[in-house]
């Protein structure tokens, strides 16, 4: 007696069995490689609600926290991660030096997706970074810029020896400190220690030039979006000076 059974009846109707077959597969893929969380990380993220005065105090108080050897408490886990993978909704854009001394989220506390870093010998900002910066501003909607400088910076000290030395460097190294040498002629003229001067000074102007030399920084400023601000990291001391008066 012949028993009817799905085998069979795959081989009555090849189109059904590969049909069942497909279907079973999509089953197995669903069950095993498509976590809930994954599937749900498919909608975009949605801009930090963060006002610029909040964003600020988050950072003050991340430094704070990392002079006081408070334990971190940043996301970085496997949930945060899932939570990323659909998109990003940072607070912060930090333009800091390549100094490996200086970790941004390190020195403020901050987890994955919380700072959009531009780093470069310097912290000093070309049309790359500038096109970083504006990105971050104009279409991921941060509210915060910080230009971060630090105490000892190479960089800065380069351009010092240039002007109080007439000092050139290998390759284009001359080059990346060139514009760091106006901050330097402007600290002289101060008095006291000139590299340290000359750090602040550079970190405050590099600060100046984003509010005035960017139509979308411009922009964001006028509509109340937006703060930008100096900086200076203390490598000694792990202290963040802040300069908000740009």
């Amino acid at each position: 007696m012949h028993v009817n059974c799905d085998c069979c009846a795959d081989t009555a109707s090849p189109h059904l069995g590969r049909r069942r077959l497909l279907l079973g597969a999509v089953g197995v893929l669903a069950a095993t490689a498509l976590p809930n969380d994954v599937v749900r990380a498919a909608a975009p993220a949605a801009r930090t609600s963060l006002s610029p005065a909040d964003a600020l105090k988050l950072m003050k108080e991340g430094n704070e926290n990392f002079r006081n050897e408070a334990p971190s408490l940043a996301a970085n886990g496997r949930e945060r991660r899932l939570e990323l993978a659909r998109g990003q909704a940072p607070f912060c854009v930090l333009v800091g030096c390549s100094d490996s001394r200086v970790s941004p989220e390190i020195l403020f506390g901050r987890g994955l997706g919380e700072l959009f870093i531009v780093r470069n010998a310097g912290n000093t900002v070309d049309t790359a970074a500038l096109g970083s910066i504006e990105y971050a501003v104009g279409v991921l909607g941060v509210p915060l810029v910080v230009v971060l400088g630090h105490q000892s910076c190479g960089a800065v000290a380069a351009a010092v020896d240039v002007v109080e030395k007439n000092a050139s460097f290998p390759g284009v190294i001359g080059e990346m400190v060139q514009p760091i040498v106006p901050a330097v002629l402007e600290a002289r003229s101060q008095g006291g220690d000139l590299l340290e001067a000359s750090v602040r000074s550079n970190a405050r102007r590099v600060a100046k030039r984003l509010t005035t030399q960017s139509l979308v920084i411009k922009d964001a400023l006028t509509a109340g979006k937006v703060s930008v601000v100096g900086a200076r990291y203390g490598l000694s001391d792990g202290q963040v000076e802040w300069m908000e008066d740009i």
